[in-house]
């Protein structure tokens, strides 16, 4: 089959049109630049939008609160793997995204002095850990809803040019390796496009699909990884993966933290709250790590709920009716929808579910993608941005708290798109493209549409998807990982083989499909070499065999091992580099032990 490739010419081309894409999106057309945002569905359904529970700020709407406060409980949270520089960056400038959405009509709930609400979240305290603070600003509990809306007509307002329904394949690199564009497929004709930009940016969220049980969209394909591995970059930090606890039972739905931010209690087959238990201060309301290895102690020590005792109980009905269909009416139709349960009258069965990926392509505070060059560790690629999920400035680090990452996506955003202007300003005309410029992407499509026999896409991706299970959930066991390698490295072959029985291009989703294992593949090897790498345990990379000791609390071994994982697709080789412990303007905050 033959492609006839049309050429386009932008200043940047930004990849995925979710809270970070359009956030930055709209700083670029808000500043004249000629912006191009690609999408594999139309904006408003990106993942973004399945965000519940709210934005992380120290707006002290509530309670006495400091952006001090934020920045200790995020390094906390991060299990000490969080780049502090990052930290601080993201907690200082928190209020001012929010006001900024505020001002662009955001609809977030309401104190009756007209202040915007904050709730109490998982791991967020007052004054050091002392006691549990209202941080995060919620709109009921549709935030993601609200902000991906809200974004989205303003980028409308701002002119902003959307593609919709397109999928970006691969990045163009020349020989200095700066990036000057993707070639993207355009769904409803099938037909193959080069976008030439000065800038490019990934924007295009995380690959939780990777898991069979996971609370992500089925876009959620880990496209902006593939892309960076494929073109010879790393992926940073990839074996630490979330578990929200409470997700469905059975259905892979979240239920926010924002119902325990509101009250709601996690109980066991004796009807206890055992969260006080294990975290006496916090409760219910500790980081989402501890959260879900507690929840998953409780069943293996034989008090889950259920006929197969694999399970443990939200309750929420103590709340009130009125409450919960104020505050979390989104939460009230899931349970009918999804666990044919009325939670404003009885209790609703969760497990924890694969949420969010921690790692991502390296970047710095700026958004730029960052590399290993020279015996710099953090070495820009000229023409290259990453923000949001996909991304790693690493303020996560080893686990994510709660409404950190709606925060995440506003003030990268924002930081990468001010960046990009100020580089467009400075770089009038555009690199010329390379001969080879679409040779990978014919290659790749090439041998989808001249195989004769081979796999169907889906059976591969399911296949990846158990193994992920199996080798690399909640807890890990090293022996686990170690197999885990082993079988994926054998499902890469299996990638290579598949067939597309169907080779029509308009509105070929089987096509689609193939492409996205071929992203997927990348996410997973990189999780399973990463993590089997890593021997110790740290924020959600939970691995039995490093327990607790005394010159090890918790497992964790920061002597060997508080280091960023690295891994290159070439090769299937890992790298590492030091985790910045110095902040921009503050003290460091030194490793302890964490207590809840």
């Amino acid at each position: 089959m033959t492609y006839s490739i049309t050429k386009r010419k932008f200043d940047v081309v930004i990849v995925g049109a979710g809270g970070s894409g359009m956030r930055a999106s709209l700083q670029l057309a808000r500043a004249g630049l000629n912006v191009a945002v690609l999408s594999k569905v139309f904006p408003t359904r990106s993942h973004t939008v399945a965000a519940q529970g709210g934005i992380g700020a120290s707006l002290g709407n509530m309670n006495e609160d400091s952006w001090h406060y934020h920045f200790y409980d995020t390094v906390k949270g991060s299990d000490w793997l969080g780049d502090q520089d990052a930290i601080e960056f993201m907690c200082r400038e928190a209020p001012k995204v929010v006001y900024d959405l505020e001002h662009m009509g955001m609809p977030f709930d309401r104190n009756p002095d007209g202040t915007i609400y904050q709730r109490p979240f998982g791991g967020h305290t007052a004054n050091y850990g002392e006691k549990a603070v209202e941080r995060a600003c919620a709109a009921a509990d549709r935030t993601g809803h609200a902000m991906l809306h809200t974004l989205y007509q303003q980028n409308v307002k701002a002119r902003t040019a959307f593609f919709v329904e397109w999928m970006a394949l691969d990045l163009i690199r020349d020989a200095d390796g700066d990036v000057v564009g993707v070639t993207a497929l355009e769904m409803e004709t099938g037909d193959l496009h080069i976008l030439e930009a000065k800038t490019t940016m990934l924007a295009t969220g995380g690959a939780g699909r990777i898991f069979a049980a996971s609370t992500n969209a089925f876009i959620n394909t880990g496209d902006g990884l593939g892309m960076a591995a494929r073109a010879g970059l790393a992926l940073e930090d990839m074996e630490f993966w979330q578990f929200h606890p409470t997700g469905v039972a059975g259905a892979g739905v979240l239920l926010t933290e924002g119902c325990r931010g509101e009250g709601a209690i996690l109980v066991n087959s004796n009807g206890e709250r055992f969260m006080e238990r294990y975290a006496p201060t916090l409760k219910d309301l500790a980081p989402r790590d501890f959260v879900s290895r507690c929840m998953d102690q409780e069943i293996k020590e034989g008090r889950g709920c259920g006929p197969n005792k694999d399970y443990v109980m939200l309750k929420l009905d103590h709340l009130g009716a009125d409450t919960i269909m104020k505050r979390l009416p989104s939460v009230h139709e899931i349970g009918v929808n999804f666990a044919n349960v009325d939670v404003t009258r009885e209790p609703i069965p969760v497990v924890p579910t694969i949420h969010y990926q921690m790692g991502g392509v390296p970047t710095n505070i700026h958004g730029q993608v960052v590399t290993q060059k020279n015996g710099n560790d953090n070495a820009p690629v000229g023409g290259l941005y990453a923000v949001g999920e996909c991304s790693c400035v690493s303020v996560h680090g080893a686990n994510r708290l709660g409404t950190n990452s709606l925060l995440d996506l506003l003030v990268f955003g924002r930081a990468a798109g001010n960046h990009i202007v100020e580089f467009n300003n400075k770089n009038q005309s555009h690199k010329p493209l390379p001969a080879d410029a679409a040779e990978r992407t014919l290659e790749r499509l090439a041998r989808l549409d001249n195989a004769k026999d081979g796999e169907y896409a889906q059976d591969v991706a399911n296949d990846i998807r158990s193994t992920m299970q199996t080798h690399a959930s909640v807890f890990r066991t090293q022996a686990k990982l170690d197999q885990g390698v082993t079988a994926v490295a054998a499902l890469r072959e299996r990638v290579a083989k598949i067939n597309l029985k169907d080779k029509s291009k308009v509105f070929n989703t089987a096509r689609i499909e193939a492409l996205e294992v071929e992203n997927l593949i990348e996410a997973a090897q990189a999780t399973i070499v990463s993590a089997a790498a890593r021997r110790e345990s740290r924020g959600a990379h939970t691995v039995d065999d490093y327990g607790d000791t005394p010159e090890h609390p918790n497992g964790r071994n920061d002597a060997e091992w508080m280091k960023h994982t690295l891994w290159y697709s070439a090769g299937n080789r890992l790298s590492y580099k030091a985790v910045q412990l110095k902040p921009l303007t503050v003290d460091s905050v030194p490793p302890k032990v964490r207590t809840f």
